[in-house]
């Protein structure tokens, strides 16, 4: 097996007191960050998205195999053909499939199968995972980590929108099958999910949640 070549890491060193207030005030900003379902129809640039894509392409991955695909959606037509196929799978879904418990969990978030915000929002991110790559020489090659990877990846996606002054909501239809056949992808990637990105109508709200302490996430030993 041939060997990757190596670079010196170029890594940024902080003291002490200015990593603790980086970590804070990254915190006080993501803390912020809440899902939004009420969409401005506003026009968010596309270079925003770009530099928000090629931040979420930073992201770690088994063996660098990158095993993720982003189909950004502007157009308004495309944008109605997935909300039409969405919505008949989120009506099966809250008509027969959805088990009681998981209807009861998001009752107080007020959801439905009505999913106006898939084309009143500018944009929409379809990630999908590759389950197989290419390598330069044309040989087939299986993704491993792929589900843990695009994870990650659209983790640092959504974190990137945010940070850029921009509001999201992650979208799961199940089953997903209709992106791929809207937007033209092949049968070896797998819709993971489906982002909805823009800025938030005027007058928004949200739930009134919180989210866990410390103590409830994290122990040290």
């Amino acid at each position: 097996m041939a060997e990757h070549p190596f670079v010196t890491l170029n890594f940024s060193h902080f003291d002490e007191a200015d990593m603790i207030d980086r970590a804070a005030s990254f915190y006080i900003e993501m803390k912020s960050r809440r899902t939004v379902r009420d969409f401005s129809d506003k026009p968010v640039p596309k270079q925003i998205i770009e530099h928000c894509l090629l931040t979420a392409g930073t992201s770690v991955s088994g063996a660098n195999m990158q095993p993720w695909q982003f189909v950004v959606v502007g157009d308004a037509e495309i944008k109605r053909q997935i909300r039409v196929a969405a919505e008949q799978e989120e009506v099966s879904f809250y008509a027969d499939k959805a088990p009681e418990e998981w209807l009861q969990a998001l009752a107080p978030l007020g959801t439905d199968a009505n999913k106006p915000f898939l084309e009143k929002a500018p944009w929409l991110i379809a990630v999908f995972q590759q389950r197989f790559g290419t390598l330069p020489d044309g040989t087939k090659v299986k993704h491993y980590y792929a589900p843990e990877s695009v994870g990650i990846a659209t983790g640092v996606l959504i974190t990137a929108l945010h940070h850029a002054g921009l509001a999201c909501l992650t979208h799961t239809p199940s089953p997903m099958g209709f992106m791929n056949r809207i937007l033209h992808r092949p049968k070896t990637e797998r819709p993971f999910l489906l982002l909805v990105v823009g800025y938030p109508q005027e007058g928004a709200e949200v739930p009134d949640i919180n989210k866990k302490s410390l103590d409830q996430i994290a122990t040290f030993i």
